[in-house]
């Protein structure tokens, strides 16, 4: 009696092993742009926000000088 683990049938179990990692590389990868754009756009958000501060910060010395 022939065994079930002959080539031709975990070819196909491997393949599809295969294209799921592929599938989660891709998801993970396109994951990780989207961060990177998020990021991004949070650190611009932080340099006005520190700009705005200093110049508030400033404009009380000034006031109060």
């Amino acid at each position: 009696m022939e065994r079930n683990s002959s080539p031709s049938l975990v070819a196909p179990k491997t393949e599809t092993a295969r294209r799921r990692t592929g599938r989660v590389a891709h998801k993970v990868a396109k994951a990780g742009a989207v961060a990177r754009k998020k990021l991004a756009a949070i650190s611009m958000h932080v340099k006005a926000l520190r700009r705005q501060l200093q110049e508030n910060t400033e404009g009380f010395k000034y006031d109060l000088s």
